[in-house]
C-alpha cells in the first residue's frame, strides 16, 4: 500500500499541487468487483481545501487516473456499519449516498480517523460519524487546536510524528523574528555569527532569570503560609455547608412526599375529567330521543308534517348508527343494548317505508292506468262500431291531439320521499334496491302503454294526411286497397307496423302539358307528386315528426332528472342492483330494442350516471322500437320524408349531446338517426337506380329528362329542408352522388337516342342542369356547374356546326380544292391559273347561289332545329343566333379566300353580310 501511495502522490496529486493523507482500497458493495481507491487530500496552497478523491487505474495501462472527486465540507454522514464488530463495510453521505467495501477493516478504521483529523483541523464543521468506535475519534491536542487552518500537513501514517513535533510560528512570533534580524547587520550575510550572538544573548537571559528566581524565594515562602490559611478556612466552611446540606435533603424529602400526594390527586382529577366526557359523548351522540322513536315507530307517511318528523328521525338515527366509537366503547353493555335498539328502529322504518313507497307506486299506477283512455282505442272502437264505415278516414279526421300525458304531479308526490330514499340506500340497501325494481316495473308498463298510444296517433295522422292529399286528386291512378292495407295494419294487436313495406303502392301523376307531370311521382318511391299540395302534406309530415321528437324530449328529460333525485343517484360510485339490468327482448318479433345483454343481476357500472342511463333503458325500452316503426312507415309514405327526419333528429341529437353525451336520450336518438340515415342513403340509391333504369320513347323527341327534373325538384327541396342544418355534409355527400349519376345516364340517354340527335339530348338536360345549379348555389358543386356549363357549350357549338353543315356546297367544295392547292405548294395568288379553278369556274359557281336560294335553305334549317329542341328549355332562339354566327364565320372565310387567290378579279357573292342577317332575322320572326 505504501508503494501505491508513493505512484499515487508522484503521478496523481504532486502535479495538482495536492498532498496525500489518507487512503483505502474499495469497491462498491453489493456490486461486481472493480477496485479503486478513495484518497483524503489536501492543497499545498492556501487556502487549504480538504478533498475526497475517486482513483481507478486505467483499463489501458498501469497508470492511475481520476474519476471522482467530493469536497470535504460537501461531506454530512459517515456509517461505519458496525463499531463493535469488524466490518469493512461504510458509507459516505455527499449530495447522495455512496456505499463502499474496503479491503480490510484496518483500512477502514485508518481512513476514517483521517477524516475525522481534517475535519477538527479544517473544517470544524458538524460531521456526523454513525457506529464509528471513539477510540478512532480522538481529540487533537491543545497545541494542535491552535494552529491555523490552512496549512498542509500531514495527518495520516508516518506523517503524525512530524506534525506534532513541527509547530508553525504565530505573527507575533514573526514580527519579533523580523525585528531581531532587523536590528542585526549581518543576520543574513553571517549566519554563524548571528546565532552565536542570540545563544550568548540567551545565556545572559538564563543567568538573570535564575538570580531573579532565587530573589523572590521569600516571596514564595509567604504565598505558601496564604496558601495554608485558605485551606485551613476552606475546610471550615465544607462543614457548615455540609450540615446546610442535612438540612436541605430533610426539606426534600418532605417535599417529595407532598410532590407525589399532588400528582396522585392531578391523575384521579384527570381520570374523572376523563370519564366524564367519554359518558356525555356517549349521551349525546348515542341517544335518541322518544319523539324520534315514535316517528320511527308509527310516523304518518302521508301528511306532510308526517314526513318531516320522520325525515328528522331517520337522519338522527342515521347519526346515532355511524357516530365513530371510541376503543373500548363496543365492550360496554349499554352501548351494546343502544345499538341492538337503533337496529331494531332501523328495520322497522326500513320495512314501514318500503310498504308505503310500495302502496303509492301502485295507487299511482293504478289512477293513470284508469283514468287513461288513448284516443287511438277509442276511434277505433267507434269507427268499429259502424258498419261500412271508412276507418281510416275517420281515423284522419278525428285524430286526438299528439302530446304524451305529464307525470308531474306523480314526481312531485314522490319527491317528498326523496331524502326517506337516500336514508334507505344508506341504511338497508336490499330494500332501496327492492323499491327501485318495483318502481321501474310499473312506470315500464305505463310508459309503455303511453308511449304505444302516442305513436299510434302519429301514425294515424300520417297515414290520415297522406290519404286527404290523395283524395284531392282527381287524376290521380292508384289502387283504392292501398293505402286501406296500410291504416288496418296500424290497428293490428300491438299496434305496431307489420305489413311489408311495398304494402302502399307507387303513384305517379301523368298530364299533357306539363314538364312536372310527364315525369313519374318523384322518384316513384312512394311520392305523390311535386306540386304545391304534395309539398303541404311533407310539411305537414315535418311538424308531426318534430311534435313527436319534441314530447319526447321533456318526457324523457323530467323522468331522468326525476330518477336522480328521487333515488339519490347523482355523485357517488355504486354497483348495479338488479332492476336496471337491461334485457334484449323483440317488439312485434321483428324489431329488437337496443339494450345491451347482461350476464349477471350483479354487474358492475362505472358511476350512478350509467345506473340512471341503463334504468332509464328499462323503463323507455319501447321507445327506440316504437321511433323505429314511425320512420319506416314515413319512409313508405314518401321516401323524401326521410330528408325531414334526417334533419329534425340531427338537431335533437346534437341538443341532447350538448347536455349530456352518455345520457339515455342522446343514445336512444343517436341510434334512431343511424337508421335515419340508413333511409336516406337508400333514398338517394334509389334515385340513381332509377336513372340507371329510364327509359326514352323512339317517337317522339327527348327533351328534358325525367330524372334531370327530379333532380331539380330534389334540390329544391333539399335546400329549403337543410338550410342551417347540422347535418349538412350528408346531404353535400349525396348531391355529388346523385350528379354523378345524372351526367353519366344524361350521355348514356344521349348515346341510345334515335329520334333526336345526341348534341340537342345533351345541350338542352345540360343547360337545364347548369341553370339549376347557378340558381340554387349549391357551393359543393361548384366544379359540376362549370363542367355543365362547357358540356353545354361544346355540345351547342357541335349541334351547330352539325346541322348548318354545307348550306353553299358547291361552293364549299370549290374552296376546299383551292385550300388543297395552297396546302401542296401552290402559291395563293398562282391559284388562279389551275384550269379548275380559274375565274370562270368561281363565277359559274357563285352564280348557283343568289341570295333567294340562300333564304330557302336558311328557311328549311329553322324548321329542322325547331323539330329538333323542346319547348321546355326555350334554347331555339340561342341555337339559331349561334347558327347565324357560324354561317358569317363561313361567309368571311370565302371572301378572305376570293381576296388573296383571286386578287383584282372583283368577283363577289351573290349576297352580302347584311343579306344574310336580314334572312336571319325574318325567318325568326316568321316563325
Amino acid at each position: 500500500m505504501t508503494a501505491i501511495k508513493h505512484a499515487l502522490q508522484r503521478d496523481i496529486f504532486t502535479p495538482n499541487d495536492e498532498r496525500l493523507l489518507g487512503i483505502v482500497n474499495v469497491c462498491k458493495a453489493g456490486k461486481k468487483k472493480k477496485n479503486c481507491f478513495l484518497c483524503a487530500t489536501v492543497t499545498t496552497e492556501r487556502p487549504v481545501q480538504v478533498k475526497v478523491v475517486k482513483v481507478k487505474k486505467s483499463d489501458k495501462g498501469d497508470f492511475y487516473k481520476r474519476q471522482q472527486m467530493w469536497e470535504l465540507r460537501d461531506l454530512t454522514v459517515v456509517d461505519a456499519k458496525d463499531a463493535s464488530k469488524e466490518n469493512p463495510e461504510f458509507d459516505l453521505h455527499f449530495e447522495k449516498v455512496y456505499k463502499w467495501l474496503a479491503s480490510s477493516t484496518a483500512e477502514k478504521n485508518s481512513f476514517i480517523s483521517c477524516i475525522w483529523k481534517l475535519n477538527q483541523r479544517y473544517l470544524r464543521k458538524k460531521l456526523e460519524f454513525v457506529n464509528v468506535s471513539s477510540q478512532l475519534l480522538e481529540e487533537l491536542p491543545k497545541a494542535e487546536e491552535s494552529v491555523p487552518s490552512g496549512e498542509s500537513q500531514s495527518v495520516a501514517g508516518g506523517d503524525e510524528d512530524a506534525l506534532e513535533e513541527y509547530q508553525e510560528l504565530s505573527t507575533r512570533e514573526e514580527q519579533d523574528i523580523e525585528s531581531m534580524m532587523e536590528m542585526c547587520e549581518f543576520a543574513v550575510s553571517n549566519a554563524e555569527a548571528f546565532a552565536e550572538k542570540l545563544f550568548k544573548e540567551l545565556q545572559v537571559l538564563d543567568g538573570a532569570n535564575i538570580q531573579s528566581i532565587m530573589a523572590s524565594e521569600k516571596q514564595v515562602n509567604i504565598l505558601m503560609q496564604l496558601l495554608d490559611e485558605a485551606l485551613a478556612e476552606v475546610d471550615t466552611i465544607e462543614g457548615k455547608l455540609s450540615s446546610y446540606e442535612e438540612m436541605l435533603q430533610s426539606v426534600k424529602d418532605q417535599m417529595d412526599q407532598i410532590s407525589q400526594s399532588n400528582r396522585l390527586i392531578q391523575i384521579s382529577n384527570t381520570n374523572n375529567g376523563k370519564l366524564l366526557d367519554e359518558i356525555q359523548f356517549l349521551v349525546n351522540y348515542m341517544d335518541l330521543s322518544k319523539g324520534h322513536i315514535r316517528a320511527l315507530q308509527e310516523g304518518d307517511l302521508t301528511s306532510p308534517r308526517g314526513i318531516e318528523a320522520c325525515i328528522s328521525a331517520s337522519e338522527a338515527l342515521l347519526q346515532c348508527m355511524n357516530v365513530a366509537l371510541r376503543p373500548g366503547h363496543e365492550q360496554l353493555a349499554a352501548v351494546n343494548q343502544q345499538q341492538k335498539l337503533f337496529a331494531e328502529l332501523r328495520d322497522t322504518f326500513a320495512r314501514r317505508l318500503t310498504n308505503h313507497l310500495n302502496n303509492v307506486f301502485v295507487h299511482q299506477f293504478n289512477h293513470f292506468s284508469y283514468f287513461k283512455m288513448t284516443i287511438p282505442q277509442y276511434y277505433r272502437s267507434s269507427c268499429l262500431s259502424l258498419p261500412g264505415h271508412d276507418q281510416s278516414s275517420t281515423l284522419s279526421q278525428n285524430t286526438a291531439e299528439l302530446s304524451l300525458p305529464k307525470h308531474s304531479p306523480l314526481h312531485r308526490d314522490l319527491l317528498r320521499y326523496a331524502k326517506l330514499m337516500e336514508w334507505l340506500k344508506n341504511t338497508h340497501r336490499e330494500k332501496y334496491e327492492g323499491l327501485s325494481r318495483t318502481y321501474v316495473d310499473y312506470m315500464n308498463r305505463l310508459y309503455e302503454r303511453e308511449i304505444k298510444d302516442f305513436f299510434e296517433v302519429a301514425k294515424i295522422k300520417m297515414a290520415g294526411t297522406s290519404k286527404e292529399a290523395k283524395g284531392k286528386f282527381a287524376t290521380l291512378p292508384r289502387k283504392e286497397s292501398a293505402l286501406k292495407q296500410e291504416t288496418e295494419s296500424l290497428h293490428g294487436s300491438s299496434g305496431k307496423l307489420t305489413g311489408s313495406t311495398s304494402s302502399l303502392n307507387k303513384l305517379t301523376v301523368q298530364g299533357s302539358n306539363s314538364r312536372r307531370s310527364q315525369s313519374s311521382s318523384l322518384l316513384d318511391m312512394g311520392n305523390m307528386s311535386a306540386s304545391d299540395l304534395d309539398v303541404a302534406d311533407r310539411t305537414k309530415f315535418d311538424k308531426i315528426f318534430e311534435q313527436v321528437l319534441s314530447e319526447l324530449e321533456p318526457l324523457c328529460l323530467a323522468e331522468q332528472d326525476f330518477i336522480s333525485k328521487f333515488f339519490k343517484l347523482q355523485q357517488h360510485q355504486t354497483v348495479l342492483p338488479p332492476l336496471a339490468q337491461p334485457e334484449t327482448e323483440e317488439v312485434d318479433g321483428s324489431v329488437p330494442s337496443r339494450v345491451p345483454p347482461q350476464a349477471d343481476h350483479r354487474h358492475s357500472v362505472s358511476s350512478e350516471k350509467d345506473l340512471v342511463r341503463l334504468m332509464m333503458n328499462k323503463i323507455f325500452q319501447s321507445i327506440e322500437p316504437e321511433l323505429n316503426s314511425l320512420i319506416a312507415l314515413g319512409d313508405k309514405i314518401d321516401s323524401f320524408h326521410s330528408l325531414y327526419m334526417l334533419v329534425k333528429m340531427s338537431h335533437h341529437v346534437w341538443t341532447a349531446e350538448n347536455v349530456d353525451p352518455a345520457s339515455f336520450l342522446s343514445t336512444t336518438l343517436g341510434n334512431v338517426l343511424v337508421t335515419v340515415k340508413r333511409n336516406f342513403d337508400k333514398c338517394i340509391s334509389g334515385q340513381i337506380k332509377q336513372m340507371e333504369e329510364v327509359k326514352i320513347s323512339k317517337k317522339s323527341k327527348v327533351g328534358i329528362l325525367p330524372f334531370v327534373t327530379r333532380f331539380e325538384e330534389f334540390a329544391e327541396l333539399a335546400e329549403t329542408i337543410f338550410r342551417n342544418a347540422e347535418r349538412r355534409g350528408d346531404l353535400d355527400k349525396a348531391y355529388v352522388k346523385l350528379i354523378r349519376a345524372v351526367f353519366m345516364n344524361v350521355e348514356k340517354v344521349a348515346s341510345e337516342s334515335q329520334k333526336t340527335p345526341r348534341d340537342v339530348v345533351m345541350m338542352e338536360n345540360f343547360h337545364h342542369i347548369f341553370s339549376t345549379l347557378s340558381r340554387l348555389k349549391i357551393s359543393c358543386l361548384d366544379a359540376e356547374r362549370r363542367e355543365a356549363k362547357h358540356k353545354y357549350t361544346d355540345h351547342l357549338q357541335s349541334y351547330v356546326i352539325n346541322s348548318l353543315g354545307q348550306p353553299l356546297e358547291k361552293l364549299n367544295h370549290f374552296f376546299e380544292g383551292v385550300e388543297a392547292r395552297v396546302a401542296q405548294g401552290v402559291r395563293e395568288e398562282e391559284v388562279s391559273y389551275q384550269l379548275a379553278f380559274n375565274k370562270q369556274e368561281l363565277r359559274k359557281v357563285i352564280k348557283e347561289y343568289p341570295g333567294k336560294e340562300v333564304k330557302k335553305g336558311l328557311d328549311n334549317l329553322y324548321k329542322k332545329v325547331d323539330k329538333h329542341l323542346c319547348e321546355e328549355e326555350s334554347l331555339l332562339q340561342v341555337v339559331w343566333h349561334s347558327m347565324q354566327d357560324e354561317f358569317i364565320r363561313q361567309y368571311k372565310h370565302f371572301e378572305g379566300l376570293i381576296g388573296r387567290c383571286y386578287p383584282g378579279s372583283g368577283i363577289t357573292m351573290e349576297f352580302t353580310i347584311q343579306d344574310m342577317l336580314e334572312y336571319f332575322s325574318s325567318i325568326a320572326q316568321s316563325h
